[in-house]
This record gives structure tokens, C-alpha cells and sequence, in this order.
């Protein structure tokens, strides 16, 4: 696990990769449009023995001042990709420097898979 340091008079500041990563995967699920982080085989044993792991579907590379993200997504049916995509590539932006401080340089978005429980539902609704 690699850090980012930051180092001044008082002392340094050590960021983990993970916390960048929950950041970025919260961040992306909060898009409306989203269905859920794709984890493959080691995320979905995870989610059986009952942790839930928020950086789920996120793979983040941090330099000493820039990140680069991997986002592993399902997306809900109906909806248009690449504005889904932009509006989390937006959100997954701002979201690390806002709270990190990082130039964020990649945001790469993977779609996984379509989600077709939403569309479903409504049409249950009717």
C-alpha cells in the first residue's frame, strides 16, 4: 500500500491509497445513473462474508502530488453512458482534491454491466 506524503514545518500528512479510493468510489455511486462499483470474484466474497468495501470497483494510482483512477461500474438501463460517465468523472474529480489536495490527472470509467432492476421496478409501479 503506497502513500502520499506531505511534508511541511509542522510535520507530514501520509494519504493511503485506500482512502483515496473510498473517496473515488463513493464519490461515483452518488451519480444518479449509476447502479453500483463492479468488485469482481474478490468483491462479491467480500459482500457474502458480510464486510462491505466502499473502494469496491476502484483502482487508484497516487504519485506524490496526482492520482490517477480506475473505475469498474454498473450502470442502470435506460440511461445515456456518456453522460453518466462524464458526471462521474466530474464528481470523482472534484471530490479527491477537494479533500486530498491531489490533481486528480485520470479519471477512466469501465462500464461492467447494465442494471435492469430500476427499469423493472417502475414498470411493477404502473
Amino acid at each position: 500500500m503506497s502513500n502520499s506524503d506531505y511534508n511541511n514545518e509542522k510535520g507530514s500528512i501520509k494519504i493511503a491509497d485506500d482512502v483515496v479510493g473510498v473517496i473515488a468510489g463513493i464519490a461515483a455511486t452518488e451519480v444518479e445513473g449509476v447502479a453500483g462499483m463492479s468488485g469482481g470474484i474478490v468483491g462479491g466474497i467480500a459482500e457474502i462474508l458480510g464486510r462491505k468495501n466502499l473502494s469496491k470497483g476502484v483502482k487508484v494510482e497516487v504519485n506524490e502530488k496526482e492520482a490517477k483512477v480506475d473505475l469498474y461500474m454498473i450502470i442502470n438501463y435506460g440511461v445515456r453512458i456518456p453522460d453518466v460517465a462524464w458526471n462521474v468523472q466530474e464528481n470523482v474529480k472534484k471530490a479527491i482534491e477537494n479533500m486530498t489536495g491531489l490533481s486528480v490527472v485520470e479519471v477512466n470509467i469501465h462500464i461492467q454491466g447494465v442494471s435492469f432492476g430500476l427499469s423493472a421496478k417502475e414498470e411493477d409501479g404502473k
